[in-house]
Parts: structure tokens; C-alpha cells; sequence
């Protein structure tokens, strides 16, 4: 199948060949019939993308911010990397569409196969969209021109604004702006009973789009008027849709609304509030957050968890259903918004038009067309040709996941290595695969993992998907006899890491855990100058992990297992490398602050054969500015202080320091590393210290669960 991705780096768009995706739980698999090119966010997106770095810094203060303090504690070329790699990777459009179902997942009771269906968020410009049940709405059977059902996403954005701004029947409601979204607000708020005023710079009015009357927001006599169509009270509520540079259209809201009255932003503006007007008249302002309650809440539009109608009357599938029951019922029509239908394989020309518009053409709503497409089935794609192997023996490579660390550093670090070649690449769908084969492509795409396994061209599988799936494919690739890479943690449970020993065990391949701290240069050389294997030393680790929002996957214990058993796992491993000895006790004391209720606070404390004592200290409580990964190694009379891998300090009978200007965490060593044990060069030394420590960390965080 294709999909639409747009190039940040030059604002250009692109169509790239995928997999199918696959059904999960509480989803459903739509066949894009016509999804909505938007004239404002996509047209936005793509202009910022044609900016030069510059324009682009000017315009996302925000992100300049995030670049500079990672520059303080990660140095100059890991952020430029960093920042570049992530300018790099293609975005994916489009966010409403109607399409016809094909395939429903277990927990789908909603809709069924063959249903036409209004979709929004993951509703991209792609010809199968997999979208959670939250998300989509039937529509009915007596909408004739289901093309309309297709601004679903515009409609839910409308009605969250009015909900927000309580509009109520009768009231008479302002709208600042006749953009798409403005003019099906205006006729949402009509077809709710009320008496509209319509806004702008420019004369937009509509045959469709009833007005009580339209003023020009830069008329001097604007609030005036809206004073004399209002009975000399001003506008009972005020709804904002307009994308401006400036302030004016919050002045002129504060300007028309009546004593008490209520403005909502649904646009994009300054928002630079006057404090006399709205102290004077006690006036509201609100911000709709998109299409409605759930929007932005993983459990609602990833697992598809629906909230209770009594709690909530309208979530963002409530807002949608509402939109399309408007439409169905004939209270609301929008097919005169359509200005355009552009089939889908023409994509980039909608966005020329809305971009540059070289031929000055009038448009509103745009549509893509999809068109019959049998190779949008296919459940494998070749990507490149198949080539055999590389003379000096590269490692074939088998990917199972693409998700962000794949394309930001597993990937590009492997390519850097020049041992690898990128054979087979396994994802259940979304944009991860396409955004990856843009960086480096695989030989072919699929959706169905085993294939991988069966790859007689394989050397390597790789896992990178989330953690409660790493054991899974870990057995079964070593089942296959498949040497096996897999990112940090191995497992979750103790059953788990049972089943994996006992598959290695009888494996003929190789295991390989993503625990690359100890290969990295400054790691190596604290080993080396220390002789922390041969001299019993105190380790004292700092991990200043940073918050990560309570909502997060990695959170939950069944599918990430939480944040100490997927990535405190590396410091333990650090220390266990620079010991040498074996780990003989780990224990975890959790911090109880109610604000940081996730156990990502902690004390993990070691204490080794050799005698040798360790201390991470994990947080989620500390500031950015601050090294994110601290090492301090006190012995016989010396100690060294590591920060983030960049800046080594030795303090002796003298003191001396060292900065890179690149950050190294060891990950090129490690897959160099790999590709000399699969040639023989080495052996396998690091597998058993991930089983022990993994061992250890899940009976230590099972005593502090309790």
C-alpha cells in the first residue's frame, strides 16, 4: 500500500510503498475511500518544512530551547546529529477520512467489516489506515454523498469549540475567521438554532454557510456593528477559528462580547489577553483542545478505552458520531466546501496549490480520491533487490520493530559500522516501517515477523518492539537458530528469562542484549587505568532519567514493565562490567513522594564477590540541565567522574580532565562487538551478566511492589 509523508526538510511530499498493517485489539483496518488535505495544519506543516533552518529555529523558539540544553550535558555533534536525523525523518499526513472497514480487532463491537466509517487521528493519507474504536464512527446508510463524512476531524474540532464555549440554542455567536473550519462551525451553530456573526479580513461568505451578518474584522466600525445586530449587548459567545501573526482577532473578541460571555480559541493566534475588558465585563476564555475529551490520552485513542457517556457526554468518537449524525439527518451540509477532489496519486499537486498556488486557484476543502489498488493487500514489499553476500562477510540483517530509537540510532549507527546489511524488516503497520526504509532499506518489508525467521539470508534477527514482547520473539528466533540482537531489557518476568536460558541453551545461535555502557571509550579506559577488575572500588551512578508523563507505555507494567526493568538494566550492567566479579545482592528502595507516584525514584544498591559495592541512583525528579548520566568510581586513592559520556575527570596525586566533543555510549563498539563474535573473532562474554542482572532487578522490583 502507499502512504503520504512529508519531507520536513524541504517541505516536499512524497508517497512510499508499505505493508498492510495488521489488526490489533480495539482496531480496526479502513480502506481510505477520501481523507481531507488541510488547508491550515497541513499547509502549515509543509510551509515550515519549505523554511531554512534559520526561519525554522525563528519559528519554534520552543524546539531551539530543547537543542540547547541537550548541547550543555550531550556536546556539539551528538546534538547536531541528533537534530538533523530528526529533521530527516519523514512525517506522515492527514488526520480525517471515511473509508469502508475490512478488518476488525478482538474488543471491536462498534463496527464491523464492510461498514463505511468516518475516521479521525491515525486516519492518514494511506490507503489502509489501522484507527482505534474510539475513533471512527458508522455512517449511515442515508448519507448518500458519504464524501462529506470525510471532514469528520474539522466537525469534531467545531463541536468541541462550541461545547467549551457552552453555546447555548438562541444565543447569538461570533465567529472570527471563515476558513473550512469557520464556515462548518457557523453551520453546526446554525443548525443548533442560533444567530451567527461571521468575521474576517476578506469577504468569505458562503451560500451555504447562513449568516445573521458578516462584518470585516478590520472594519473600525466592527464592534458597533455587532452592537446593532446584538441589541446593544455584544455577542453572547464568541468562537475564535482564524490563523493570524497577530493579536487582533483576540482584541476584537474581547471587543464583541457581551457582559459575562465566553471566548473559545479553536485557531491559531497571539493570545496576548487585555486585562480590562475582561475584567470589566468578567469575561471567559477557553482553549478547545482538538477534537474532544481523549484527544491526546494514549489508553483513549491507543487502547481504545472508551470514557463513561455519564462522565463524558462528548469524547472525540461522541464528537465525530455527532457530526456525521448532523450530516445524515440533513440538519448539516458541507459537500459545498469541496472544491476540489484530487486522486491520491497525484497528492503532491494539493499541496502545491495549497502551499505556493501557482495557478491562483480558489479552494476550501480538499479531497484525495483512492482508487482500486490490488498491491495495497500485499502483505510483503521489496524494497530493494535482494543481494547476495557482501564480499569480507557483512552480518544479513533481520529487524523485527521500527520504532524511534531504531530510526535515530540502531540503524545509522549499524550503517556507520559498514558490518551490516539490511536484508528483512518486520512491522505490524503504522508509519515506523516507511519512516525507516527513507533512512536505510531493507530488501523487503512484512508485516508478519516469521518470515524473518525463516529467512535462509538472515544472520541476525533484531528486536526493538515494546518490552513485553522482547521474550516472545527472542525464543522463538533462538528456536529457529537464529542469532538474536534484542534492545534492552531481555524480559520482565522471571518465567520469562527461564524460557529464554533454556532456549539459548539448546540454541545453536547467539544472544545479544542491547546493555552497551560498558563498551564505551570512557567506560574502557576507566576499566584500564582503574583496574577496577583486579582492585575492589565504590561505584556511585547517578541516573537523572527525567520525567516521563504517567500516561506512558513504559509505565505500564504489562507492556513496559516500568522504568527501572527497561533501562536502569544499563547501569547495572555498567558496573557488573566494571567489576568484573559476580553481582551477589541487589537491592531497591523506592522513594514515596505521592507527585512521582511511579516508581521511577529509586535506590538500587549492589555488593559483588570481590568485595566491591555499587549505587545507582535512578530519578525522575531532576533537572534537564544537569548531566542525564553521572559515574563516579572511588579506588585506591583515586577517583574518576564520568558525565554523559563526553567528560572524564581524574583526581589523584594530580587532577586532569578530559571533553569530547561527541557523545559515545558505546552502541558503534557494541554492534562491532556483535559482528566479531558471529564471525569468531570473540566470544560471547556479556550474555551471562544481562541473565544475572536481569535476574536480580525483577526479584528486587517484585519485593517493592509488593
Amino acid at each position: 500500500m502507499k502512504q503520504l509523508f512529508l519531507n520536513v526538510k524541504d517541505g516536499s511530499v512524497k508517497l512510499i510503498d508499505q505493508p498492510m498493517p495488521v489488526v490489533k485489539d480495539n482496531m480496526a483496518l479502513v480502506e481510505s475511500l477520501y481523507t481531507v488535505v488541510s488547508a491550515g495544519t497541513e499547509r502549515g506543516l509543509a510551509s515550515f518544512g519549505g523554511k531554512n533552518l534559520v526561519q525554522k529555529a525563528i519559528e519554534r523558539p520552543d524546539q531551539v530551547k530543547k537543542v540547547l540544553e541537550k548541547l550543555s550535558t550531550d556536546g556539539l555533534v551528538t546534538t547536531m546529529e541528533s537534530a538533523f536525523n530528526k529533521l530527516a525523518e519523514p512525517m506522515p499526513m492527514g488526520y480525517s477520512g471515511v473509508g469502508r472497514v475490512i478488518a476488525c480487532g478482538t474488543g471491536v463491537t462498534e463496527v464491523q467489516a464492510g461498514d463505511l466509517v468516518a475516521m479521525v487521528g491515525t486516519a492518514y493519507h494511506c490507503e489502509i489506515n489501522r484507527v482505534s474504536r474510539t475513533m471512527l464512527t458508522k455512517v449511515p446508510e442515508t448519507l448518500t454523498d458519504y464524501r462529506q463524512a470525510a471532514f469528520c476531524a474539522l466537525g469534531g474540532i467545531a463541536l468541541e469549540g462550541i461545547h467549551q464555549a457552552e453555546v447555548i440554542p438562541g444565543e447569538t455567536v461570533a465567529v472570527i475567521g471563515l476558513g473550512l473550519v469557520g464556515q462548518i462551525v457557523c453551520r453546526i451553530l446554525d443548525a443548533y438554532g442560533c444567530d451567527v456573526i461571521g468575521y474576517d479580513v476578506a469577504d468569505k461568505q458562503m451560500e451555504g454557510t447562513r449568516l445573521l451578518s458578516f462584518i470585516n474584522s478590520a472594519d473600525d466600525h466592527a464592534v458597533d456593528m455587532t452592537k446593532s445586530l446584538t441589541h446593544g449587548r455584544g455577542a453572547d459567545k464568541v468562537i475564535i477559528t482564524a490563523a493570524a501573526d497577530s493579536n487582533a482577532p483576540m482584541d476584537l473578541a474581547a471587543a464583541i462580547a457581551r457582559d459575562r460571555g465566553i471566548i473559545c480559541m479553536i485557531g491559531v493566534t497571539r493570545m496576548n489577553i487585555d486585562r480590562r475588558p475582561y475584567y470589566e465585563r468578567e469575561l471567559s476564555f477557553r482553549i478547545a483542545r482538538s477534537y474532544g475529551a481523549g484527544r491526546y490520552d494514549p489508553v483513549y485513542e491507543e487502547k481504545g478505552v472508551d470514557y463513561p457517556i455519564g462522565y463524558v457526554r462528548f469524547t472525540e468518537g461522541r464528537n465525530i458520531e455527532e457530526f456525521v449524525r448532523l450530516l445524515a439527518q440533513k440538519r448539516l451540509q458541507v459537500a459545498d466546501l469541496i472544491t476540489h477532489e484530487i486522486p491520491f496519486d497525484q497528492a503532491s499537486e494539493a499541496y502545491e496549490m495549497i502551499t505556493k498556488n501557482p495557478n491562483h486557484e480558489r479552494y476550501i476543502g480538499v479531497l484525495l480520491k483512492y482508487s482500486e489498488n490490488d498491491e495495497k493487500w500485499q502483505d510483503t514489499i521489496p524494497n530493494i533487490p535482494a543481494k547476495s553476500r557482501v564480499s569480507g562477510g557483512k552480518i544479513r540483517l533481520g529487524l523485527i520493530g521500527a520504532g524511534n530509537f531504531v530510526r535515530s540510532t540502531m540503524l545509522p549507527v549499524m550503517k556507520e559500522t559498514k558490518k551490516y546489511e539490511f536484508r528483512g524488516l518486520a512491522t505490524t503497520g503504522g508509519v515506523g516501517g516507511a519512516q525507516v526504509n527513507d533512512g536505510t532499506p531493507f530488501a523487503y518489508t512484512t508485516n508478519n515477523y516469521k518470515k524473518l525467521l525463516s529467512d535462509p539470508e538472515i544472520d541476525l534477527i533484531a528486536v526493538s518492539t515494546q518490552h513485553n514482547s522482547h521474550a516472545r520473539f527472542i525464543v522463538e528466533a533462538l528456536e529457529a537458530g537464529k542469532n538474536v540482537y534484542c534492545e534492552k531489557p531481555l524480559c520482565l518476568t522471571l518465567e520469562e528469562l527461564e524460557r529464554i536460558k533454556e532456549a539459548y541453551e539448546h540454541s545453536k545461535g547467539e544472544l545479544f542484549c542491547g546493555l552497551n555502557r560498558r563498551y564505551a571509550p570512557l567506560i574502557q579506559q576507566i576499566k584500564k587505568e582503574m583496574q577496577t577488575d583486579q582492585i575492589p572500588a565504590v561505584y556511585d551512578f547517578i541516573a537523572n532519567a527525567g520525567y516521563i508523563p504517567n500516561s506512558h507505555w513504559v509505565h505500564d507494567e504489562a507492556a513496559g514493565g516500568g522504568r527501572i526493568l527497561g533501562e536502569a538494566c544499563h547501569f547495572v550492567d555498567l558496573i557488573q562490567y566494571l567489576d568484573g566479579s559476580r553481582l551477589k545482592e541487589l537491592n531497591i528502595t523506592a522513594a514515596d513522594n505521592p507527585a512521582y507516584p511511579m516508581k521511577d525514584n529509586v535506590l538500587i544498591t549492589m555488593k559483588f564477590a570481590s568485595g566491591a559495592i555499587g549505587n545507582i541512583l535512578y530519578s525522575s525528579m531532576g533537572s534537564k540541565k544537569y548531566p542525564k548520566e553521572q559515574l563516579r568510581v572511588l579506588s585506591n586513592g583515586a577517583v574518576y567522574v564520568m558525565d554523559n559520556f563526553i567528560r572524564l575527570q581524574k583526581y589523584g596525586s594530580t587532577k586532569s580532565a578530559k571533553e569530547k566533543l561527541e557523545q559515545d555510549k558505546g552502541i558503534k563498539a557494541e554492534y562491532e562487538y556483535i559482528a566479531q563474535v558471529l564471525k569468531g573473532k570473540k566470544k560471547n562474554a556479556a550474555i551471562q551478566d544481562a541473565f544475572l542482572g536481569q535476574e536480580l532487578l525483577i526479584k528486587a522490583m517484585q519485593k517493592v511492589r509488593g
